[in-house]
């Protein structure tokens, strides 16, 4: 929830500080509002790489909860901003605690989840980050910008009280030799009476251990290693190239400057609510329709929506035809409302792109970064996949405005467009189709390039 409250926290901000009755101290010139926009997935990036230690050294309970030191620090500095540094720190500082969040929650959901409900379980982060977003937009209508930052500190706190309850992972204790401790927390969270022995067995089985540093790293030179990290970055790269970030953050300038009739605020809080019914209808699909499914139905609605934009952004305006004087306010009349009718299909366009998305690309990419990286590398590898999603998103943020104002919205949306491709291709080629795989057949389907069935005298198991 604070991940999507937080990324999306200059929509609504950015207008009131770059515009003229701004406070001097804070008003935001282009250069310094890109930055103010940017400056959180460089965050991001940093608390990502600060999870690929602390998921191992902590664990991955321990890493979701130190996030909420950074957070409440950022909102704490932006609530009580005086001067620009104030601004841009806290937003970094809660750009660092999303990039903790994202690349340790979802690995941590994926441990803990049966494989029967794994999918709907591991969208719910993406549900609850929209649910975040949507939550800003419409605080956004009626709360002013510093009780906006102040608000964002609430579930932050809560998230650390409801995370003491909480186990740690059942393979994550496993992988530290605490086997009386990993089946304790299995059956805390299958219940009293489940028979927790298959799954315990199952995932005993295909422990790895690492023994030494240099025997860790000759292991990642085999594609039970490397293929699934190559797919996991190759997903969060092309996730970020579609330009969901900059859309999302900038999304109220967007609709100021395609001239949609609504205030771009209200088409705001239109976009988000309509994310939050996608992801919730995506989870509903995840363990049915399958993983490729959604994401190539995700991959066409975003490429025929980003199209669209594209065409509507470089379109000129039709020369005025002139009309006799009987005829004049009829010519007006149909004048007016053509124009109304095209000002809603940027909104829609809208719609349709963060839709799509948010069924597929949204909440799948963070799904299958957590099934498919394996066991001994997975605290490392999600958090490279997180920097390198990160560092994506802050050049292309960056740069988005910087495209904007010297080209407009036409070449940013053409790029978005080609990307869409890449996204379509991409998922025919390397993404394998995870759901009904527990994520030991997973493994095992990398380490022989053939199957998830596990057999219990393959040669690769090696018994302790």
């Amino acid at each position: 929830f604070n991940f999507g409250y937080s990324l999306v926290y200059p929509s609504p901000v950015l207008p009131k500080l770059t515009s003229p009755d701004a406070d001097p101290r804070l008003r935001l010139d282009p250069n310094q509002a890109a930055w103010f926009g940017s400056i959180y997935s460089l965050g991001a990036a940093a608390g990502g790489l600060g999870a690929m230690l602390l998921n191992d050294l902590i664990g991955r309970k321990m890493s979701i909860m130190m996030s909420a030191v950074p957070s409440t620090a950022g909102y704490t500095l932006m609530g009580g901003a005086v001067n620009l540094s104030m601004l841009h720190g806290g937003r970094f500082l809660t750009g660092v605690a999303g990039g903790m969040t994202a690349a340790s929650i979802p690995v941590y959901i994926s441990e803990i989840s049966h494989k029967k409900v794994r999918g709907a379980l591991g969208s719910c982060p993406q549900i609850t980050a929209v649910f975040g977003t949507l939550t800003l937009y419409a605080l956004g209508l009626v709360v002013p910008w510093r009780w906006l930052a102040v608000a964002g500190c609430v579930p932050a706190v809560l998230m650390v009280v409801l995370l003491v309850f909480m186990p740690s992972s059942p393979r994550r204790l496993l992988s530290l030799g605490q086997e009386q401790k990993a089946e304790k927390a299995l059956r805390w969270l299958r219940g009293a009476k489940y028979n927790t022995t298959w799954n315990f067995k199952s995932i005993t089985r295909r422990r790895i251990m690492r023994t030494s540093c240099k025997h860790y790293m000759t292991e990642l030179a085999t594609p039970i290693y490397y293929r699934p990290i190559l797919i996991s970055v190759g997903m969060r790269f092309l996730q970020q190239m579609t330009g969901i970030t900059p859309i999302l953050v900038y999304l109220e300038p967007i609709f100021a400057k395609s001239s949609v009739s609504l205030e771009p605020r209200y088409d705001a809080a239109i976009v988000g609510a309509v994310r939050l019914l996608s992801v919730a209808v995506a989870a509903s699909l995840m363990d049915k329709a399958g993983r490729k499914a959604l994401l190539y139905t995700s991959s066409m609605l975003m490429f025929l929506s980003s199209l669209t934009l594209t065409m509507i952004s470089h379109t000129t305006p039709c020369p005025a035809v002139n009309v006799t004087a009987p005829n004049s306010e009829l010519g007006n009349a149909l004048q007016a409302s053509q124009e109304t009718a095209l000002s809603f299909v940027p909104l829609i366009s809208t719609v349709v792109f963060i839709f799509g998305y948010a069924m597929g690309w949204g909440p799948i990419t963070w799904l299958l970064m957590s099934e498919v990286l394996p066991l001994v590398a997975r605290g490392v590898a999600s958090g490279l996949c997180v920097t390198v999603s990160w560092v994506t998103a802050f050049v292309l943020t960056h740069a988005f405005t910087l495209l904007v104002d010297a080209y407009g919205l036409y070449v940013p949306y053409l790029m978005f467009t080609v990307v869409c491709v890449f996204c379509l291709l991409f998922n025919a080629v390397c993404i394998p189709e995870t759901r009904k795989r527990s994520l030991e057949e997973i493994e095992n389907y990398f380490r022989t390039g053939r199957t998830f069935t596990i057999r219990q005298n393959h040669p690769s198991v090696v018994s302790s």
